[in-house]
C-alpha cells in the first residue's frame, strides 16, 4: 500500500533553517552585516534632503552637504552591489546544502519506506520542491533581508525626525499589517495542499507513462483519462485557492502602501502653520515614507514565495522524519535497530524462517505461518500461482519487509537487527525491475564495487552472457541509457553487479524476466556456474528454474504446501505436479524448444 511522506511542521522547519544558517556563519554574518550598511546609508540623502531645505529657507550655504549626499548615495550603491554578490554566494551554498541533505536521507531510507511510498511525491520532494527551496535562498531571502532592514531603519529614521509624524505614517500602515496577518493563516495550508495535489500529479502522470502499454492493451484509456481529469482537478482547485488569497492581499497592500505619505502631508500641514515643525522635517518624513513603500513592497511580493517555499522546504525536511507510524510502519522493526547498538554478526549463512506472518497495512495475511530453512550453498526455488506471496517471502527473507508475527534470522541474527549495509554483505534481492544510473557502463558496475578493475568488470558481463559489450563503440566507457540499451542488457548489468557484490545468499525475484527466453536461460545457467557455493533462492514462473534447483518450495495463498526435489514432487501429483503439467503443456504448443 503507497503511503506518503511526512510534512514537517513550523517549529522543525524554523530549526531547520536556524541549522543552514549556522552551516554557513561567516556567509551568514557578511550578508547580513553589509546589508545592514547598504540600508543605513540609505537614510542619509533624505535627512540631508531635509538639512539642505532648511539650510536654504534660512539663506545658508549646501555645497558640504550636497557632496555628502552624493558620497551616501555612492557608499550605498558599492555596499548593495556588494551585499547582494555575498548574499547569492551564501545562499547557492546553502541550496547546495539542501540537495546534498535531501539525497542522504533519501538513500537512509529503509527499503520497506521506500517499497511503499509514492514514487511521485518523492520525485516531487526532489525536484519541484527543492527547487523552490533554492530560489527562495537565491532570491527571497536576500531580498527580504535588505527590505526588513531598510523598513526597520526608516521606520526609526521617521520618529528620530518627528515623533508625531512618525507615529502618523505608522499607523496608517495598520492596513497593511492586517491584510498581511490574513493572509498568512490561510496561506501555509493552502500551499500544503497545492504541494499534495502536485503529488499526486506526478504520481498520476508516472503511473500512466509506465503502464501505457498496459493501458492500450486493457483499454482502460478512458477510465485512465477520468482518474486524471480528478487529479487535475484538486490540482487546479488548489492553485485557484492560492490565487484567490493574493487577488486580496495585493489590493489591500496597493491601497495601503499610499496611506502613509498623504497622512503626514495633511498633518505636517498643519503643524508647519502652527510652527510646530519646520518644512525640511515634513518633507524628510515624506521622503522616508515614501522610501519605506519600496521595502515593504518587496517584503509582501516575496511573502506569497515565502508562503510557497515554507510549504515545500517543510515537504522537503518531511524526509528527516520517515519513522512516523502513518509513513511506514512496515519499517518500525528497521528504524529501532538503526538507533540500538550495531547487531553482532552473523554466525554463518544459514537463513531461517520460523512462523512468519506478514500483512499489508490494512490487510489479511498473504504469507501465513511459514518455517523454512535454507541452508548454505542450497539452490532453492519458489514456485506457485499468482498471488501465492512468492514475492512477499523473497522480501521477508531479504530483510526488506519484516513479519508481523514470528522470525527471519540470517547466520541466527534477526534481519531486524541488522542495519542495511550489515544486511546486504549477506543477502542480495534482485527483481526485474532495475536502474540505470546516468553515466558510463564501467560507472554502473562499479556502483557495486568501486575496486574492481577493467578484468573483473570484463568478466562479470561475460558471466552474465552480455556479449554485446564489444559492440559498443569504448565497451565499458560508453554512455548508458535505457534508450540505448534496452530493459534487457539494463537488467544483464544488475546481474553482473551482484557477481560483483559478492553475498554468499542471492535472491532472484523474476530477475530475468525482462531476458528473451534464450537469452534467460543462457544467463541463468550462467549465473549458476558463477554463484556455485553461494546460497540462490530464485523466485519465478519459469520452472525449468526449479528442475535445476536443489530443493523446490511450492507456495499457495501465501502458505508453504510443498517442499521437496523437482521429481519428488512430481511423482507426489500434488500443487507442483499440476503447475508443472500446466507449464510444460504451455511451452509445447507452438513454442520452440530451448537451445543452448
Amino acid at each position: 500500500m503507497n503511503r506518503d511522506l511526512p510534512i514537517a511542521d513550523r517549529r522543525q522547519v524554523r530549526r531547520a533553517a536556524l541549522r543552514l544558517v549556522r552551516s554557513d556563519v561567516p556567509g551568514f554574518t557578511a550578508t547580513l552585516l553589509l546589508n545592514s550598511l547598504a540600508a543605513a546609508a540609505a537614510l542619509v540623502s533624505p535627512w540631508l534632503l531635509g538639512r539642505i531645505i532648511d539650510s536654504i529657507s534660512a539663506g545658508g550655504t549646501v555645497d558640504l552637504l550636497a557632496a555628502i549626499a552624493v558620497g551616501a548615495a555612492l557608499a550605498q550603491l558599492v555596499l548593495s552591489r556588494y551585499a547582494e554578490k555575498i548574499g547569492t554566494r551564501f545562499s547557492e551554498r546553502v541550496q547546495e546544502h539542501i540537495r546534498a541533505e535531501l539525497l542522504d536521507r533519501v538513500l537512509a531510507l529503509p527499503a520497506a519506506t521506500v517499497e511503499h511510498i509514492r514514487t511521485g511525491d518523492l520525485t516531487a520532494r526532489g525536484t519541484t520542491d527543492v527547487a523552490v527551496v533554492g530560489r527562495t535562498l537565491r532570491d527571497a531571502a536576500p531580498a527580504i533581508l535588505v527590505s526588513s532592514l531598510q523598513a526597520l531603519f526608516l521606520i526609526v529614521a521617521v520618529f528620530l525626525v518627528d515623533p508625531v509624524l512618525g507615529a502618523c505614517g505608522l499607523l496608517a500602515l495598520a492596513g497593511i499589517v492586517a491584510a498581511s496577518r490574513w493572509y498568512l493563516r490561510r496561506a501555509r495550508p493552502a500551499y500544503l495542499e497545492e504541494g499534495a495535489a502536485r503529488s499526486e500529479l506526478a504520481e498520476h502522470l508516472a503511473a500512466n507513462a509506465a503502464g501505457a502499454r498496459t493501458i492500450e492493451v486493457l483499454g482502460l484509456q478512458a477510465k485512465r483519462t477520468r482518474a486524471a481529469e480528478r487529479v487535475i482537478e484538486r490540482s487546479r482547485a488548489a492553485q485557484l485557492r492560492t490565487l484567490f488569497l493574493r487577488s486580496v492581499l495585493w489590493p489591500s497592500v496597493e491601497v495601503s502602501s499610499l496611506l502613509p505619505p498623504v497622512l503626514v502631508l495633511l498633518l505636517g500641514g498643519v503643524l508647519l502653520d502652527r510652527g510646530q515643525v519646520t518644512l525640511g522635517a515634513v518633507v524628510t518624513c515624506v521622503l522616508y515614507l515614501r522610501q519605506l513603500g519600496q521595502p515593504i513592497e518587496t517584503i509582501l511580493i516575496w511573502l506569497e514565495q515565502l508562503q510557497s517555499s515554507g510549504a515545500s522546504f517543510a515537504r522537503v525536511e518531511g524526509l528527516a522524519t520517515p519513522a512516523r507510524e502513518e509513513v511506514a510502519a512496515a519499517a518500525s522493526s528497521t528504524l529501532a535497530a538503526r538507533r540500538a547498538p550495531p547487531a553482532a554478526a552473523p554466525q554463518g549463512d544459514r537463513i531461517e524462517a520460523r512462523g512468519v506472518h506478514f500483512a499489508y497495512e490494512g490487510g489479511d495475511d498473504v504469507v501465513t505461518g511459514v518455517d523454512l530453512t535454507v541452508r548454505p550453498g542450497e539452490r532453492l526455488a519458489v514456485v506457485g500461482p499468482s498471488g501465492a506471496g512468492k514475492s512477499t517471502l523473497g522480501k521477508l527473507l531479504a530483510g526488506i519487509d519484516h513479519p508481523r508475527l514470528g522470525t527471519v534470522t540470517v547466520g541466527s541474527v534477526p534481519v531486524a537487527d541488522l542495519s542495511p549495509a550489515q544486511l546486504r554483505e549477506h543477502v542480495v534481492l534482485v527483481t526485474q525491475e532495475q536502474h540505470l544510473f546516468l553515466g558510463t557502463v564501467r560507472d554502473n558496475l562499479l556502483l557495486a564495487d568501486p575496486t574492481a578493475g577493467d578484468d573483473r568488470l570484463g568478466k562479470a558481463l561475460a558471466a552474465v552472457g552480455a556479449d554485446w559489450i564489444a559492440s559498443l563503440d569504448d565497451e565499458l566507457g560508453s554512455q548508458s541509457s535505457g534508450a540505448t540499451l534496452g530493459p534487457d542488457r539494463v537488467q544483464q548489468l544488475a546481474l553482473a553487479r551482484v557477481i560483483l557484490a559478492d553475498p554468499h545468499t542471492v535472491i532472484l525475484d523474476e530477475a530475468t524476466a525482462m531476458l528473451d527466453p534464450r537469452t534467460a536461460r543462457r544467463a541463468e545457467r550462467s549465473l549458476a556456474a558463477v554463484l556455485e557455493g553461494r546460497t540462490v533462492i530464485a523466485i519465478a514462473h519459469r520452472l525449468h528454474t526449479a528442475r535445476d534447483a536443489d530443493r523446490v518450495v511450492v507456495m499457495d495463498n501465501g502458505r508453504v504446501v510443498e517442499v521437496g526435489a523437482h521429481d519428488e514432487l512430481v511423482a507426489a501429483g500434488g500443487v507442483y505436479e499440476a503447475l508443472w503439467r500446466s507449464w510444460h503443456g504451455s511451452r509445447s504448443v507452438g513454442a520452440q524448444p530451448e537451445q543452448g
